[in-house]
């Protein structure tokens, strides 16, 4: 036998053996991080059995806390929508001197730590903030109330979903967007008709994980709103209120966010599969239909 092929016939088994071993421990070390994920969640859905958990939804202290967040969330997350989506074009489509320290400024509530900025937004609309004085005199407050909640929450949500819709404006084709103003489609038709569709896969992904993060913030909210039941104590505030007072109310409340926040990721995943079905173009039926 050449010398070749006995180093080859030597070597072979010694491989597959590495091979299997690399196998094996990539499955482990796969598991591992799987069950740490999941145990935590797993646990906080069967510690209290069905029957206990259902009572403990109906507990004056969860209703409470879900409509506030309901309701602050949702105010908070139409404004983002609404002013966060025209200056995510605005960047994500134009290059000007300063773009960066701008693009900078809307990613830096990303990585505040919360109290930060729970601090931050009561020393600017805040009684004797920065612009405490002006609000004061039209008689507006805007700390400890569900105002400051709504802020607090647009606060940290809005630039996740800004920098998401950043990212699904940039990769659009600008010949999509060339040709429908070259065939006279306005901007403002332009932008809803032919931007938006081709976009609404990462917009729908940006509103999901800023709804999503917006329901969870805790610490700008507590900072600047306070925990007052049924004024501004939303579900995560509810369950460190309850902590201590009634652990089961705090473990219900976290076993409903988990399927709150669940049921916001398998709409969001659904949403796309949907949309990235059909093989049509929406710059077609723009144009198909301005004809």
């Amino acid at each position: 036998m050449p010398s070749d092929l006995r180093v080859i016939a030597t070597n072979s088994p010694v491989r597959s053996l590495r091979l299997a071993l690399t196998a094996v421990t990539a499955f482990a070390a796969s598991a591992v991080a799987l069950a740490f994920l999941v145990l935590p969640i797993a646990a906080l859905l069967t510690h209290l059995p069905p029957g206990r958990m259902l009572d403990e939804f109906g507990n004056p202290v969860v209703r409470d806390a879900v409509l506030v967040s309901v309701e602050t969330s949702a105010i908070a997350q139409a404004a983002v929508l609404v002013l966060g989506t025209p200056l995510a074009y605005l960047l994500a489509t134009r290059r000007f001197r300063g773009r960066s320290l701008v693009v900078t400024a809307v990613e830096l509530p990303i990585v505040l730590p919360p109290a930060v900025a729970g601090i931050g937004l009561l020393v600017a609309f805040g009684r004797l903030g920065l612009l405490g004085g002006a609000f004061s005199a039209l008689g507006i407050d805007v700390a400890f109330n569900k105002a400051a909640v709504v802020l607090a929450v647009a606060f940290v949500a809005g630039p996740i979903y800004i920098r998401t819709a950043m990212a699904a404006f940039a990769a659009i084709d600008t010949r999509l967007v060339m040709a429908s103003r070259t065939l006279g489609a306005g901007p403002v038709r332009t932008f809803f008709r032919i931007v938006v569709p081709l976009a609404a896969s990462g917009l729908s992904a940006g509103a999901a994980l800023a709804l999503a993060r917006g329901l969870g913030e805790f610490g700008a909210t507590i900072m600047f709103a306070g925990s007052l039941r049924g004024v501004t104590q939303t579900l995560p505030l509810a369950i460190y209120a309850e902590f201590d007072v009634n652990l089961d109310v705090a473990i219900a409340i976290g076993a409903l966010f988990v399927i709150a926040t669940a049921a916001i990721l398998m709409s969001l995943k659904i949403t796309t599969r949907w949309r990235s079905s059909p093989p049509t173009s929406p710059f077609l039926a723009a144009t198909s239909s301005s004809r």
